[in-house]
């Protein structure tokens, strides 16, 4: 009869829970994620009954973010963890925050996309910067939950740098409702909420931006918060 090792059971065990701690953060990022095609899709299409959906979605979000939380919770006080281990804990906590805001900023958009169909506006093709605006963040968001899967602190990288093309097409989306409504009082409800979605896409690819930021901490152990992209780029490649 062979002999178990009670500390090979034991690390196994914890194997497991890190893993499948990884695991709930990415059903949880493919659940914002879809959040946000169908928050989009509704706004493009003033579909009432798709942007409602997704506001009722938002609860499991939150309770997503809770089970996960209260895991990291469970596995700090229980474990003795590595520093690499601690990075993830910590990496996960920070993650699913930010993906809880994402989640809210999808809502956000699906009740814009309710209150100009309930006012009887349409969704001009002068509005095509939103949806280019929507495909840019949505891949920011998918790519992110790509590299945290992979642990590929390049492809984290890559999102980072992606955020200043989000924030060039929502200054140039601001200023083109500027103008519209300057030409013509009648757009300024309708502009507005075109604004404040807009307003929302980019506010999650700052998220996107962040989980980027978490992911090339966890992988190098290098916080590159509050530096220039040139700064964080030599720092990593140095």
């Amino acid at each position: 009869m062979v002999a178990v090792n009670p500390d090979q059971n034991i690390s196994r065990k914890f194997d497991e829970e890190m893993e499948n701690l990884r695991n709930y953060v990415l059903k949880m990022g493919g659940f914002v994620e879809q959040q946000i095609r169908r928050s989009t899709d509704a706004l493009k299409t003033l579909d009432d009954s798709e942007a409602e959906a997704v506001v009722r979605n938002d609860k499991s979000i939150n309770e997503l973010e809770v089970s996960i939380d209260e895991e990291c919770a469970r596995i700090l006080l229980r474990r003795q963890l590595a520093s690499s281990d601690l990075r993830m804990v910590v990496t996960v906590i920070k993650t699913i925050t930010d993906l809880e805001r994402i989640g809210d900023e999808a809502k956000r958009i699906a009740k814009m996309a309710i209150d100009i169909s309930e006012h009887g506006g349409v969704f001009h093709k002068r509005y095509i910067g939103i949806t280019h605006l929507s495909e840019h963040v949505i891949r920011m968001v998918h790519n992110v939950l790509d590299a945290f899967a992979r642990l590929d602190a390049e492809a984290a990288f890559d999102v980072v740098r992606n955020d200043e093309k989000a924030d060039a097409e929502y200054q140039s989306i601001m200023r083109q409702m500027l103008t519209y409504m300057m030409e013509d009082p009648r757009t300024i409800s309708e502009s507005l909420d075109i604004m404040q979605a807009a307003r929302a896409l980019e506010r999650i690819g700052d998220h996107a931006m962040n989980i980027g930021e978490y992911v090339i901490y966890l992988v190098l152990g290098k916080d590159i918060r509050h530096v220039s992209i040139k700064d964080a780029e030599r720092d990593i490649v140095s």
